[in-house]
């Protein structure tokens, strides 16, 4: 696994003295409004499920995930947390040759490296604000069986439509396209541009639960393809993958359609509305280069001299975590990335970064 992801509050803890509670963290993707409080009050309720094993293949979450998206069960993996089955990917599809979309989610790459698959990286360039060149992308995938988008994009924020998309998997039968979904729900109507509602037969599909919903303890995610590429995942997955209070909470997520899907417009304006804020507070006040973006957090180059090591050190003497974005193949070492959190605390952090940045 790769050093340096984001959310690693008990390591900044440790380096403090202090509770991971004590951490505002801005490097973790979550929802600032989550978790929903009827939802941890129904899983409250549900403490005695782990007395028992869980549904092994979780049959039950996935023929609901299946008729909440119009799919057939055999067209769906439930699996622990969307990582489980990007893992997966290299042994599933045994591509010889993988396209990455990138600066994006480093355990793409080290899942493929893992098995020795060769990876044709295609960057964004930051001259163009990392906005993705699906013509080079479409040029590169001819030689590919697989190609790897992240949508939107992990750091930059970039949201391709997606039917644009759909039409790049049509353009390339041949290749496997995965196109992961995590961040797409904080997309005011996300439906439009997720692929699951015409899902092209030879893409996959990977959708995380523990993002919008502030759950990402629980680790639970899913994946939707087409029957024939759901069978090639099929072999790779464990027994009682998803675990019991897991499969609780994803029952009363989709038992309670109406419920959430308030919630998540809600947290979508809140995100859009707070993350406009801290975003011109930042631009004012600051000589950054900030990248727009259209979900819970946005990247944000350092100005010349301040490097990111140095910056997330300085705002963690403040209790404040942000993401050091090094370890981002096609990014250098001047760049951090910001999620959103709650109106107080991005005041408070943009008040200290402005003052770190401004020494």
């Amino acid at each position: 696994m790769i050093a340096g992801h984001g959310g690693d509050i008990f390591d900044a803890a440790a380096q403090l003295g202090c509770r991971p509670a004590d951490i505002v963290d801005f490097s973790s993707n979550i929802n600032p409004l989550g978790p929903m409080k009827s939802l941890v009050d129904h899983l409250q309720s549900m403490l005695d499920t782990v007395t028992r094993l869980p549904d092994v293949d979780a049959r039950q979450i996935v023929e609901m995930f299946s008729a909440r998206h119009g799919l057939q069960p055999g067209n769906v993996l439930a699996g622990n947390g969307s990582t489980q089955f990007i893992y997966c990917l290299p042994q599933a599809l045994a591509p010889r040759r993988v396209l990455i979309l990138g600066p994006t989610y480093a355990d793409y790459a080290d899942a493929c490296s893992r098995h020795g698959l060769e990876l044709e990286p295609c960057y964004s360039q930051r001259q163009n604000g990392f906005v993705p060149d699906l013509h080079m992308l479409d040029r590169r995938a001819v030689h590919c069986e697989a190609v790897v988008i992240c949508n939107p994009n992990n750091p930059t924020g970039a949201l391709i439509p997606g039917a644009e998309i759909a039409a790049l998997c049509r353009r390339h039968p041949h290749a496997c396209f995965v196109v992961d979904e995590s961040y797409l729900p904080f997309v005011p109507d996300s439906r439009q541009h997720s692929l699951l509602g015409d899902l092209p037969d030879n893409c996959v599909v990977l959708q995380s639960l523990s993002k919008i919903f502030r759950i990402p303890g629980l680790r639970v995610g899913f994946l939707a393809a087409s029957r024939p590429l759901v069978d090639k995942f099929r072999p790779w997955m464990l027994p009682w993958n998803v675990n019991g209070l897991a499969q609780a909470a994803v029952m009363y997520l989709l038992e309670h359609r109406v419920e959430v899907d308030q919630f998540v417009d809600r947290s979508c304006e809140y995100v859009r509305n707070e993350r406009e804020k801290l975003f011109q507070v930042l631009k004012r006040g600051t000589q950054a280069h900030l990248y727009p973006s259209e979900t819970v957090f946005f990247l944000v180059r350092l100005p010349q001299g301040k490097t990111a090591s140095e910056i997330k050190s300085a705002l963690l003497r403040h209790r404040l975590l942000i993401r050091d974005c090094t370890n981002f193949e096609g990014l250098s070492r001047r760049f951090i990335r910001v999620s959103i959190k709650t109106a107080e605390f991005n005041q408070l952090l943009a008040e200290k970064l402005i003052e770190e940045l401004n020494r």
